[in-house]
């Protein structure tokens, strides 16, 4: 089965839409947030939870499954899914980011990146065919082409050659892709130059993918000009196919993402801070794990149906955390996770009903960084 895109909805007043993903593994509307389960596995949820809490579909890592437990393993297992027994969509990046991220463990030239292992400093090689061989094997629905993320800040030179290089990885990719039960989706680079994203999009759009990512974003660069790099791609990409804006899930991201008509985001972010006592609430952050919530015992947020809040106190996962009990964690992790997929439900609806401007409005005039 091919992946296939729907479009359902545009907001009358701003670039947000309403769209439905078909994949092998189901049928999910956009737009989404994907719960990252960076090694075949969401930090502290099973499988279950995640369907419970609306998941459609999760993102998985490339450079780490390549690393352990190895492609071939995970090919050998039936593939991602059945390794980790989740039966809707799984979309995997190149590994590309992770690669780029090593700094001074990696070379890169024309024909790929050498690096160390961040795990036993091994010797590996990744190329454009090697990312796409491991991620046919790994037997995601949705898989990336291997890019260069371009760092912030990066002159124009460098982001140019980095981006030409970008391109010409994309074709390599596309000639070594094969499999026609997965879409391999093409990644926009150009750093935070609009000549260059000009650029990007018209050649990749050329390419004629599935379905774009917006890459070297929220690498560090500062939110206005995330949102300024993103009203100049977004409208030169397809209308009729999706388009995934990599590394965002904060919800006043995801709110101007969806405004600027993105479809599909992914984040450690809400996983990663909750393990930290860092809890997503209507009207911001808020750290359970301070003194001030001992004897607090409202729910995180008394807006908010997910399991922790129905169930629990800010004083008793804040007594979990503080004795370092792993069920606290999982109570956060719960509650941000349940909390973003149910801020993209409200979103669709709210485009759905054509009232997303005042929604979006309304979120900023209660949200607090």
């Amino acid at each position: 089965m091919a992946i296939t895109y729907e479009l359902i909805k545009r907001c009358s007043k701003t670039g947000a839409r309403v769209g439905r993903l078909y994949t092998p593994h189901g049928v999910f509307d956009t737009p989404i947030f994907m719960p990252v389960g960076t090694q075949a596995t969401v930090k502290a949820m099973s499988p279950d939870e995640l369907k419970a809490m609306g998941a459609g579909i999760i993102l998985s890592n490339t450079y780490h499954l390549y690393l352990r437990p190895g492609p071939d393993l995970v090919a050998e297992a039936g593939g991602l899914h059945k390794f980790m027994q989740w039966d809707r969509g799984i979309l995997t990046d190149s590994g590309g980011f992770q690669v780029f991220s090593l700094g001074p463990l990696r070379k890169i030239t024309e024909e790929g990146v050498t690096f160390r292992s961040h795990i036993d400093g091994s010797k590996h090689f990744l190329s454009p065919e090697k990312a796409t061989e491991v991620q046919m094997a790994l037997g995601a629905d949705i898989i990336m082409a291997f890019d260069e993320c371009v760092p912030f800040p990066a002159d124009h030179e460098y982001a140019r050659q980095s981006t030409e290089r970008t391109t010409r990885w994309a074709e390599r990719c596309q000639k070594a892709h094969t499999r026609k039960d997965q879409a391999l989706f093409g990644i926009i680079q150009g750093g935070m130059y609009k000549d260059l994203r000009s650029m990007s999009a018209r050649d990749l759009v050329s390419l004629d993918f599935p379905g774009y990512a917006i890459g070297g974003l929220s690498v560090g660069e500062p939110k206005p000009l995330m949102y300024e790099m993103l009203e100049h791609t977004v409208p030169l990409l397809p209308v009729n196919k999706p388009r995934y804006l990599m590394g965002v899930g904060t919800p006043d991201c995801l709110v101007e993402g969806v405004m600027h008509g993105v479809d599909m985001f992914d984040c450690v972010f809400p996983t990663r801070v909750a393990r930290n006592g860092t809890v997503m609430t209507s009207r911001g952050r808020l750290v359970v794990k301070n003194a001030e919530y001992a004897r607090d015992f409202r729910p995180i947020d008394s807006d908010c149906s997910c399991y922790t809040c129905r169930k629990f106190s800010r004083a008793y996962i804040r007594h979990l955390l503080k004795t370092e009990e792993i069920f606290g964690l999982r109570l956060t992790t719960t509650h941000n996770l349940h909390f973003l997929l149910n801020f993209m439900k409200e979103m669709r609806t709210a485009i759905l009903e054509d009232r997303f401007l005042a929604f979006r409005e309304e979120f900023w005039a209660h949200y607090s960084k």
